[in-house]
C-alpha cells in the first residue's frame, strides 16, 4: 500500500469533519431549542418598583412555558429570560438594547417607559427583532412606521381622550390646570388630555411642567393656585404624584387631582396615605378582576412574589406568551419567520384577547378610570366602543 493510499482515508475523514464544522448547528430529535427573550425595565432607582413588577410578570411566563413543554419545529423549546436594567434613561436604554442584540435574543418584552422604548425600538428594528412593550403608551412609539414594535395596552391617544371626557363630563370640571414631567410619557399624555379638554369647551387656565426627578412642587402649585382651577391633571408617575398630592393639601389647594396610569399604583396609596383619598387615575385595560384570567393570575403572582401587582405584570406575562404563540404558528424561533405571524395573531391572554393593528397597537384597547376610596383604588368606568360604561 502506497503512502498516498494510507493518507486518503485520513484526508476523507478530515474533509467530512470540516464539512460538519461548517454546517449550521441544529438540535437533534431529542435536543432542545434555546430561546432567549429579553426583558428591559428600570430595576434600580425611583422607578424600580415598576421595573421589578414587569420583570416578575415576564419571568412567570417564561417559567410557565418551560413547565408546559412548548414544542417548536419538532423540538422542545427551552426559554431563557435575559433581564436588563435601563434605569428609565433613554441613553442607557440604547446601550442595553444593543447588548440584547449582541446576545442574539429572539425577541424583547419592554421597555417600561415610553422614553426608553422609543429610542431602543430603532435598534431592534434595524436588527429585525420583535419588541412588545407591556407599558409604553406614547403614541409616537408605534407611529414610527417600523414593523417590529408592538404594545399590548391602549395608547395615550385613547387614555388622554378618556381622561379628558371623564374630567369634563363626569367631574364637570370647567377650569383645568395641567402639569407634566417633560418625559415622553408625561408630556405626551398631557398633550392628549388637553386635546380632549379643548374639544369639550373647558378652559385650560395653566400649563406648567417639572421634571421626572423633582419632589418639591411648592412654587408651581402656588402659581397654579392663583388661577383658581377646579381640577389639576398631572402627567407623570407615582414617585412625583405622592409629594405633589401632599403639597396640594398643605397649600390648601382644594381641587380634584387626576393622573394617568403612572399614578394608579399601590405605592401611591402606601406613601401618600390619607392625602391620596379622592385622587383619580386611569389605567389601560380592564380592572384585574374583570380580565379574562386576572384574578387567578393575581393569586399566583402574590403567592410567588409575596407582594401585590404594581401595574403591568399581567401585560408582561401576555407579551411573552403572544411572542411564543407567534413562534409556534411560524414553527420557528427565527425573528424574520415569526414576525409576520405576530403581526396577524389573535391570542387569548390574561388581560384580553390580543391582536394588533397595522401600526402594532392593540386592537380594541380600553381604559379604566379609578378613584381612591377608603384607601383603595376603586374602579369607576371602563371605556368600550368610544363610550363610558360602569366598570362594575
Amino acid at each position: 500500500m502506497s503512502i498516498n493510499q494510507l493518507f486518503l482515508p485520513v484526508a476523507l475523514l478530515c474533509a467530512v469533519a470540516c464539512a460538519a464544522c461548517d454546517k449550521p448547528k441544529t438540535p437533534t430529535a431529542a435536543g432542545e431549542l434555546t430561546v432567549r427573550i429579553g426583558s428591559v425595565a428600570p430595576l434600580t432607582g425611583p422607578q424600580a418598583h415598576f421595573g421589578k413588577d414587569n420583570e416578575n410578570g415576564a419571568r412567570m411566563a417564561i417559567e410557565d412555558a418551560n413547565a408546559r413543554g412548548v414544542m417548536i419545529a419538532g423540538h422542545k423549546a427551552h426559554f431563557e429570560l435575559l433581564s436588563e436594567d435601563d434605569q428609565a434613561d433613554p441613553k442607557t436604554a440604547t446601550i442595553v438594547a444593543q447588548k440584547l442584540v449582541d446576545a442574539k435574543v429572539n425577541g424583547v418584552v419592554g421597555h417600561f417607559n415610553s422614553g426608553t422604548s422609543i429610542p431602543a425600538s430603532k435598534i431592534y428594528s434595524d436588527n429585525g427583532i420583535p419588541q412588545i412593550s407591556p407599558s409604553a403608551t406614547a403614541v409616537s412609539y408605534t407611529a414610527q412606521n417600523i414593523k417590529t414594535a408592538f404594545r399590548v395596552i391602549a395608547n395615550d391617544s385613547q387614555q388622554g381622550k378618556a381622561l379628558g371626557e371623564f374630567s369634563t363630563n363626569t367631574l364637570a370640571a370647567k377650569r383645568i390646570a395641567v402639569i407634566d414631567d417633560r418625559s415622553a410619557y408625561g408630556q405626551g399624555l398631557a398633550d392628549e388630555f388637553i386635546k380632549s379638554i379643548q374639544a369639550s369647551g373647558a378652559q385650560i387656565v395653566a400649563r406648567e411642567f417639572t421634571t421626572d426627578k423633582a419632589i418639591d412642587f411648592t412654587a408651581v402649585l402656588t402659581s397654579i393656585k392663583s388661577k383658581r382651577p377646579d381640577l389639576l391633571f398631572f402627567g407623570g408617575i407615582d414617585t412625583q404624584g405622592v409629594p405633589m398630592v401632599k403639597q396640594l393639601k398643605a397649600l390648601g389647594l382644594n381641587v380634584k387631582f387626576v393622573m394617568g396610569d403612572g399614578g394608579q399604583t399601590p405605592k401611591l396609596l402606601d406613601l401618600a396615605g390619607s392625602a391620596a383619598e379622592g385622587v383619580y387615575a386611569s389605567l389601560p385595560g380592564r380592572p384585574l378582576e374583570k380580565m379574562p384570567s386576572g384574578q387567578s393570575f393575581a393569586q399566583r403572582y402574590e403567592a410567588k412574589y409575596k407582594q401585590h401587582i404594581q401595574l403591568y405584570a399581567p401585560y408582561c406575562y401576555d407579551a411573552v406568551n403572544v411572542m411564543i404563540a407567534a413562534m409556534q404558528k411560524a414553527d420557528s424561533i427565527d425573528p424574520a419567520k415569526y414576525l409576520p405571524e405576530l403581526a396577524k395573531i389573535t391570542h387569548g391572554g390574561v388581560t384580553a384577547s390580543i391582536s394588533f393593528d397595522s401600526k402594532g397597537d392593540i386592537k380594541n384597547g380600553v381604559v379604566t378610570l379609578y378613584q381612591v376610596q377608603s384607601g383603595k383604588w376603586h374602579p369607576l368606568y371602563t371605556t368600550d366602543a368610544e363610550a363610558l360604561t360602569p366598570a362594575h
